[in-house]
C-alpha cells in the first residue's frame, strides 16, 4: 500500500483534484503578497487581506480533498466552476488565451475528477456491493458511521 493511500482514504482522482485546487489558492496568496509589496492603494490592507483570506480558504478546501475529507468536495467544485468562468473570460473577451485556456482546463479537470465513479462512491460511502441509490438511501458516509456505532458494543 502506498503512503498516500495510508494518509488519505480518498481515491486517487480526489487527491489529484486536491492538488489542482491548491493552485488557485497559492496564486491568490501570491497576488496578496505581490500587492503588499508593490501596492499603493489607500485600501491596501483590505485588498491584501481579501486575497490572502480567499487563498487560505481555497487551500483549506484543497487540503481537505488531499486528506480525504468529504466536506471539501462541494466548495472545491465551486472553486473549479469559478476557474472555468475566469478562464473563459480571460480567453474570450480579454483576449488572453495563454492565461485563460490553462485556467479553464484546470477547472474542468477538477470537475471531471470529482464526478468520476470512484469519487462519487467515496463521497457517498458506497460499499462495493451496493448501488449509488442504495448508498444514498442508507445515508452515505454518515449512515455508515451510524451503522458502525450501532454494531459496536457500548462501554456501558
Amino acid at each position: 500500500m502506498a503512503l498516500a493511500d495510508k494518509i488519505s482514504p480518498a481515491p486517487r482522482e480526489v487527491r489529484y483534484a486536491g492538488l489542482l485546487t491548491a493552485l488557485p489558492g497559492i496564486a491568490l496568496i501570491a497576488i496578496g503578497i505581490m500587492l503588499a509589496v508593490t501596492g499603493r492603494s489607500p485600501d491596501l490592507a483590505a485588498e491584501v487581506s481579501y486575497y490572502v483570506v480567499l487563498g487560505v480558504a481555497v487551500l483549506a478546501c484543497a487540503t481537505g480533498l488531499l486528506l480525504g475529507k468529504t466536506w471539501a468536495r462541494s466548495p472545491s467544485l465551486v472553486v473549479a466552476m469559478i476557474l472555468v468562468g475566469v478562464g473563459w473570460y480571460a480567453a474570450g473577451p480579454s483576449d488572453q488565451s495563454a492565461f485563460g485556456v490553462p485556467i479553464m482546463i484546470a477547472g474542468v479537470a477538477v470537475i471531471v475528477l470529482l464526478f468520476r465513479r470512484d469519487s462519487r462512491a467515496w463521497v457517498l460511502g458506497q460499499r462495493p456491493d451496493e448501488t449509488e441509490d442504495e448508498a444514498a438511501r442508507r445515508g452515505g458516509v454518515s449512515g455508515r458511521a451510524a451503522e458502525r456505532e450501532r454494531d459496536e458494543p457500548g462501554d456501558s
